[in-house]
Order: C-alpha cells, then structure tokens, then sequence
C-alpha cells in the first residue's frame, strides 16, 4: 500500500500505510505498530512531533490541493 498523507483542514497532516518516522539523528519513534498517524502543524501539540488535538480553534489553515512551481534544474 502507498503511504497516504492528507493536510487536514484546520489540523494536522494525518498519515496512513507503511512509513516509519525518525528524528534528526535518524532514531525511529515508536509508533507501536500504528499504520495510522497526525503530526502537529500548529505547535501547539504536548505531545510533538505527534498531534494531541491543541490546534482546535487555535489553527486556521483551508486544505485545497494546487500545483507546485516547476522544479528548478
């Protein structure tokens, strides 16, 4: 199954499939065998980089997929 990410309106950037997440030092999190995941957007989250719903009614964000620029060469 391909990894699915949907930008949530509002929200977090929730993550679906077979993925692993690691830190910056390539250490893997835990996910405890979760094939199903949000990251916080906001910044509001106690529980970083994993979203703990904080952004209720503190995060505005209209979800609406467009093209990127062209890839510079």
């Amino acid at each position: 199954m391909k990894t699915k990410i949907t930008v949530n309106n509002n929200g977090s950037l929730k993550i679906e499939g077979e993925f692993y997440i690691v830190d910056p030092q390539g250490n893997e999190y835990n996910l405890q065998g979760r094939e199903v995941v949000s990251i916080c957007r906001c910044g509001l989250s106690k529980n970083k980089p994993f979203c703990d719903g904080s952004h209720k009614g503190h995060f505005e964000h209209n979800a609406v997929a467009f093209d990127l620029p062209p890839r510079k060469v």
